[in-house]
């Protein structure tokens, strides 16, 4: 069976949904990281305290406290990248089983589909979580170097390499934060993805529902109004 034919097995209601998963998930995902200048997200706001943290580290005597914080940023990212691998592992299994996914899958959408159909769905599932990994790995390895240029800032505060070692410190720190969120952002979707397993309606609700959840959460929770106090307080 090649590719043109499987994908007839699919309606252009599920071609849709699948595209709009897609679409979303960039959409949310540029738009977190390039807000308007008057409506910030909390990524955002998130970068200008991070740089301030570097700022502050500069004169704080001694560091451990700076460092056990990266330690237990470190720890998060190593956290959710052994969930992720498991979840690939879980998914191909899947793949590799699928007769009990099948008869669930039927009783939900009363469809008697082709295997390879479901295989084709848990492949975007199994997207999703392995960018996750990927981008959990590559922000685990970005707080390293975090804390390398952190421990080469000199303890002179007069030192001229001082300062911007330390700003080099935080625009790393600021870039592995950048990865963790999208490896978040590919878990929510990913978890939304798997609901195309009871058919292409359920895969635009759970995407519409995933972007709205991952919208509040940057630009209209309360969080963000903390954060937002805060810099009024500083100013």
């Amino acid at each position: 069976m090649d590719i043109l034919n499987r994908l007839t097995l699919f309606s252009y209601f599920d071609h849709g949904a699948l595209a709009l998963i897609f679409v979303l998930w960039l959409v949310i995902g540029w738009r977190i990281e390039h807000p308007s200048k008057k409506h910030s997200s909390v990524s955002v706001l998130m970068a200008g305290y991070r740089r301030e943290w570097m700022r502050q580290m500069v004169t704080r005597d001694p560091r451990i406290y700076d460092a056990t914080i990266l330690g237990n940023l470190r720890q998060g990212t190593a956290f959710f990248a052994s969930a992720s691998m498991i979840s690939i592992g879980g998914v191909l299994a899947l793949v590799g089983n699928t007769e009990q996914l099948i008869g669930f899958a039927d009783d939900l959408t009363l469809n008697q589909d082709p295997r390879i159909v479901w295989e084709l769905k848990l492949m975007v599932t199994l997207f999703f979580v392995t960018n996750a990994f990927l981008k959990f790995v590559w922000s685990n390895r970005l707080f390293g170097y975090c804390a390398v240029l952190m421990s080469s800032v000199p303890n002179e505060v007069d030192d001229p390499r001082t300062l911007p070692r330390a700003m080099q410190a935080a625009e790393i720190n600021i870039t592995a934060a950048r990865g963790f969120n999208r490896g978040l952002r590919s878990v929510y979707f990913g978890l939304a993805s798997a609901a195309w397993l009871a058919g292409p309606l359920a895969l635009v609700v759970a995407s519409l529902v995933t972007c709205l959840v991952l919208w509040r959460r940057e630009f209209a929770s309360q969080s963000r109004d903390v954060l937002l106090s805060g810099d009024a307080h500083g100013a």
